[in-house]
């Protein structure tokens, strides 16, 4: 995660001097480098072999247990080998994408435990229903037991497991804060004492790193003490990407995956083709209340600039009186211009609907950064260069940027807005995205970040 090539290439330039090497010292390398963990427990705590061991055994043997009795390991029951393999598959799936989901900054599992369990067990027996015999007492009590498993772990992870880091108070590094998440150790010498840590954190690009500071990460880093670079602990803490300091290497490095495109514009058409007829009686009802509430079009057109630089037109429900004038996007929930019916449908993301025709047509994917509009598209770009750089994959109806800072002034806060594009587009996986969308639904059904 840190700039080994950097750090080894500082340390040959100062911290040995005229080419003294470790073996040459003859030193070898003390105790005082040893690697000192956070408290063992806590590193058990909800780790992956704790799961495996002790969590898929006792989801998938217990709920047989309570329904049939001792007797389940004698007499065969139907279809009962089927339902225990679904329920092993389902914990570890589940587990899987929880793992993967919680790397993202902001991510707290139990909070995602309910409706990624519940859609796990739903979709097994989707699809064995019709398909195997399954005893249907034994799932519904893996999915019982399973839930039970992750939010008591979770939770106890999310209280209990907070990570330790000392910190190298030089360069950037200095103005590092404690969070809730983490507890910072501040070193005022290259040394660590006694002190339990989990990595140490380091501005490896300062001009203040003095050769017995590089000395001392060098030796950290050979006794198997993770490194980080400042860049990346600020990225994962703040799920922004600060494009000022971006080198040329590194947007080349960002490229999406080909291979994830595809398949992720293969799930946009299945998702709106089974969408739209779901949705046609919402749709219909808002496109009536619409109508009665202010006269004018129901839909409102605009033209958007999209994917590497295709503009577009979109399709939204109407929100505003047709005869206001002035600016484009609604300064808050408060506006003049947002009609009695507006007002609804901004909270609850309505008004996004029609855009299920966009995503059919290939202008827009559910989840990536916001269209903007293309005047304002092209003012951006005059102030900020690496703007067009965000049209490298396409637009959404959702995004990063929406679940984390949710619906503000476009204009005003557009700067931020960017860094966290950048970080979607850094991070452009099925685990983000499934990490958006359930956020996304969250949004809609609290409300947050009305616009």
């Amino acid at each position: 995660m840190f700039n080994k090539h950097k750090l080894l290439e500082k340390l040959d330039r100062s911290a040995w001097g005229g080419g003294e090497s470790l073996a040459a010292s003859g030193k070898a390398l003390d105790t005082r480098y040893e690697r000192r963990h956070s408290r063992w427990y806590e590193q058990c705590l909800m780790g992956m072999p704790f799961h495996f061991i002790v969590g898929l055994p006792a989801v998938v043997l217990v709920p047989p247990l309570v329904v049939h009795g001792e007797s389940f390991w004698r007499a065969p029951v139907p279809g009962l080998a089927t339902t225990l393999w679904a329920v092993g598959a389902s914990f570890v799936l589940t587990l899987f994408i929880l793992q993967r989901m919680t790397r993202f900054p902001g991510t707290q599992a139990a909070a995602y435990v309910v409706p990624l369990v519940s859609a796990v067990f739903a979709a097994t027996w989707a699809l064995l229903l019709g398909v195997e015999p399954v005893d249907e007492h034994v799932l519904w009590g893996g999915y019982a037991a399973s839930l039970l498993w992750f939010l008591i772990g979770y939770a106890a992870a999310q209280r209990f497991r907070r990570p330790r880091f000392a910190v190298v108070p030089l360069g950037e590094a200095r103005h590092l804060t404690e969070t809730e998440e983490s507890r910072l150790y501040r070193l005022e010498v290259p040394r660590l004492g006694a002190q339990r840590i989990d990595g140490i954190i380091a501005d490896l690009r300062s001009d203040e790193l003095s050769q017995e500071w590089v000395r001392f990460l060098t030796k950290c880093t050979l006794h198997g003490i993770p490194v980080y670079q400042i860049k990346q602990i600020d990225e994962s803490r703040t799920g922004r990407v600060k494009y000022e300091h971006l080198a040329d290497t590194e947007l080349v490095s960002w490229l999406p995956s080909p291979l994830y495109s595809a398949c992720k514009r293969g799930l946009d058409i299945c998702g709106a083709m089974l969408l739209l007829p779901l949705l046609a009686p919402i749709m219909l009802a808002t496109a009536w209340a619409i109508r009665r509430d202010s006269s004018g079009p129901v839909f409102f057109l605009q033209w958007r600039m999209g994917h590497r630089g295709r503009p577009f037109r979109i399709y939204k429900f109407r929100s505003m009186y047709c005869d206001m004038k002035g600016k484009e996007f609604a300064s808050g929930e408060d506006d003049p211009r947002i009609t009695p019916v507006g007002k609804v449908i901004r909270k609850y993301r309505l008004d996004e609907l029609p855009q299920l025709l966009n995503v059919l047509k290939g202008d827009m994917s559910f989840i990536g950064p916001r269209p903007e509009p293309v005047d304002l598209s092209q003012w951006y770009e005059q102030d900020i260069p690496l703007f067009s750089y965000r049209r490298v994959v396409r637009p959404g109806i959702s995004g990063w940027a929406q679940v984390e800072q949710g619906y503000a002034a476009e204009v005003d806060d557009m700067a931020i807005k960017l860094q966290y594009d950048f970080y979607y587009i850094k991070h452009f996986s099925l685990w983000l995205d499934v990490l958006i969308l359930l956020r996304t639904l969250k949004t809609i059904g609290t409300g947050f970040g009305a616009r």
